[in-house]
């Protein structure tokens, strides 16, 4: 029993493998929607498998390094899992793994709080708690108007015209933020904004006075199901913060949700970010996950 690199004709097993076990993990590389449809083990998507005597996967390890992450100078995983409950495999993974992320600051991976057994097997292998996440559920029935002071205007993303607006809005504001602190560029939100999980006029822009000063995204997600859309990348600039201004943007989102039939709307928040969820909570969302983010160091590796 040893890693062995995936190969390509082993990649239906490997998806298959993660959609058995997608609920004892992070779900966010696991999409059938894009992500599990899209993946191939290559530089980019390293990736290994353990199996047992009948060659069946029984562990599995995969790290996401697309240019996001590299220019943080760290990498995701997106599964790191084994259906045997063994430190060694773990070890193995981990192990096998390190040889492509050398160069990498750090390496990090969520897992539902609930999954004690799995934070249990990384923290042996050195991970360090890093951070606490929240998602959050809004039923839609009813949604209070935005309720904009004047000169202040929220327009629909435009392609084309919006995409550096849109980057130093979200670069600025999230420079703090664990986990969102990467920064992005115009080519990105591009491919964001013509992705699968688009939805038109889901993404908006606050203005005042005709300068750009806040966003929030709303997308589809498969895992979710129909009746729910993900409210995203809420920021506003800070010299605009404080104003009510986020307030306003979530409910802009929430109401645009409701016209286009959603039933319920779902947000994410990190635990250290109190004022956020403090607002979320105030305009009736309610907690229905948590998840743990583990991260490794690798200069002490």
């Amino acid at each position: 029993m040893k890693p062995e690199v995936l190969s390509k004709g082993r990649v239906e097993d490997f998806k298959n493998y993660c959609r058995k076990h997608k609920l004892e993990v992070d779900q966010t590389y696991l999409h059938e929607d894009e992500d599990l449809i899209d993946f191939e083990p290559n530089e980019n998507n390293p990736t290994y498998i353990i199996c047992n005597d009948k060659n069946e996967i029984t562990a599995a390890a995969s790290v996401v390094l697309n240019e996001y992450y590299r220019r943080g100078r760290t990498g995701r995983f997106r599964i790191f899992h084994s259906a045997v409950e063994d430190a060694d495999c773990y070890n193995m993974l981990f192990k096998a793994i390190t040889k492509h992320i050398e160069g990498l600051d750090s390496v990090f991976l969520h897992i539902p709080s609930v999954n004690e057994k799995l934070m249990r097997f990384v923290e042996g292998l050195g991970f360090r708690v890093e951070r606490y996440s929240y998602d959050l559920l809004r039923e839609l029935m009813d949604v209070p108007e935005p309720g904009l002071t004047e000169g202040y205007e929220i327009k629909p993303f435009k392609l084309g015209r919006d995409e550096k607006a849109w980057c130093d809005i979200r670069n600025i504001s999230f420079a703090h933020h664990m986990g969102s602190n990467i920064p992005i560029t115009p080519e990105m939100v591009a491919e964001q904004m013509t992705a699968v999980d688009h939805i038109e006029g889901g993404a908006m822009l606050l203005y005042h006075k005709e300068r750009p000063v806040g966003i929030v995204r709303g997308v589809k997600d498969e895992d979710m199901g129909p009746e729910v859309m993900v409210i995203l990348a809420l920021a506003i600039m800070p010299g605009y913060q404080g104003k009510g201004l986020g307030r306003s943007m979530l409910r802009a989102s929430l109401g645009f949700a409701k016209e286009k039939g959603y039933k319920r709307a779902v947000l994410n928040v990190n635990g250290e970010n109190e004022r956020a969820k403090t607002l979320y909570l105030d305009e009736g969302f309610k907690q229905i996950y948590a998840s743990v983010c583990y991260k490794y160091y690798l200069k002490d590796f």
